[in-house]
């Protein structure tokens, strides 16, 4: 068996504002920064292998939470957003041309306009994942998270999930002989 420990990357600018980042390369913010320095993983994580999407605010995550630099893997790119990318999600909410669905009532094929689908994020991951050999922690996106989790839990992207994905805290999934599980109760990153 091998877990995998994925954690979120730190707040942007971008975050902050309610803008919808998805694939645009955007930096962590200073606040984020300031508080990842002070954050390090639990002990029995330290020893795994550490990989991260290729955008700096997950590349930046790693680094600042083990002070090591992470192998960089296309695999966890977050979710493309499409047309919707720098746009915010209650303006398109309030807007009914265009198009916008809470990620709840999405299923697995929705899509934002010229974006990816939950399906299409799943069909990358499942390549990434049958390349595990080892104990890792993956600093990713929320989107890839969702995905890994629903596909770990058996939601649909109906209705609530049955988890809530927080920062500085790894989501621990089981994968046994391709089988994904999520039991673990979060684990919070610890102050150095």
């Amino acid at each position: 068996m091998i877990r995998l420990a994925l954690i979120r990357h730190g707040h942007t600018a971008w975050n902050r504002l309610g803008q919808i980042q998805g694939r645009t390369d955007i930096p962590l913010d200073e606040g984020a920064v300031a508080e990842l320095s002070r954050l390090v993983l639990p002990e029995r994580w330290r020893k795994a292998a550490l990989v991260s999407s290729p955008l700096r605010r997950a590349v930046q995550t790693a680094e600042l939470i083990t002070v090591h630099a992470p192998v960089e893997i296309a695999a966890l790119t977050e979710m493309d957003w499409g047309d919707w990318e720098g746009l915010k999600g209650i303006d398109l909410r309030a807007d009914p041309c265009s198009g916008f669905r809470d990620l709840e009532d999405w299923g697995w094929d929705y899509h934002p306009p010229n974006g990816e689908s939950p399906a299409q994020v799943r069909q990358r991951l499942l390549g990434w994942l049958d390349t595990l050999d080892q104990d890792t922690v993956a600093v990713c996106h929320i989107g890839i998270m969702r995905v890994l989790l629903a596909m770990a839990t058996g939601w649909e992207f109906q209705g609530e999930p049955s988890f809530k994905v927080k920062r500085n805290h790894l989501f621990i999934i089981d994968i046994d002989n391709g089988t994904l599980q999520h039991t673990a109760v979060p684990e919070r990153l610890l102050e150095r």
